[in-house]
């Protein structure tokens, strides 16, 4: 049998070596996501118009943004509602909008909670998650089989991981209780002020 396993992260960088490091035990990049938070178009300068020619060729900005190979080489361009611009790649976002090719430019309409949910993980856990990524983390979402999950979520563990528990407290203490597709995007300087708060202003 097959399992989802995810992970959300502060930092960009920690998750790209996740997502190396899935590719590097064997798990085919077909069978990963990375969703980015975008909100400050961090990514777009280096890569500013074909994206979507990228997508469609299977190209994409991974290059740009630290990818070198695998998923990382199709990163593409798109917007999810509640969260805003993205960065992305891999099966969850094609689930989202409906898409073949996995890299895409456009509205996610799906949303990723439902593509979340769809895959398995709780919906308590997916609201989570998704409201990770639009205060600016990096979700890396896997599927793998039965015997190697252990291996797969010691993987992700090993490049700080936002514990899902503590994070969740910290948002529910300040009202936070579920994600929510109709409210705005956080702005580029809520994004950076939330960063700041756990990871000290890094990306």
């Amino acid at each position: 049998m097959t399992q989802t396993i995810t992970a959300l992260y502060d930092s960009y960088d920690a998750a790209v070596s996740a997502v190396n490091d899935l590719e590097a035990f064997g798990i085919p990049h077909a069978d990963i996501s990375l969703v980015s938070n975008n909100v400050d178009h961090r990514f777009d300068k280096d890569h500013p118009t074909n994206a979507a020619a990228d997508a469609g060729t299977g190209a994409g900005i991974g290059a740009a943004v630290g990818g070198v190979g695998g998923l990382l080489t199709g990163l593409g361009l798109l917007a999810i509602p509640g969260v805003g611009p993205v960065v992305a790649a891999g099966w969850l976002v094609a689930t989202a909008v409906g898409a073949v090719g996995g890299a895409v430019v456009g509205g996610a309409a799906g949303g990723i909670v439902g593509s979340l949910t769809g895959a398995g993980i709780p919906e308590h856990d997916a609201n989570f998650y998704a409201e990770g990524v639009r205060r600016g983390g990096t979700l890396v979402t896997a599927r793998v089989d039965d015997a190697r999950a252990p291996t797969a979520r010691e993987l992700l563990q090993r490049h700080k991981r936002v514990d899902p528990a503590v994070r969740g407290s910290a948002y529910r203490e300040r009202g936070w209780t579920s994600f929510d597709e109709s409210a705005p995007p956080y702005t580029p300087e809520q994004v950076t002020a939330e960063r700041g708060r756990y990871i000290g202003g890094g990306v």
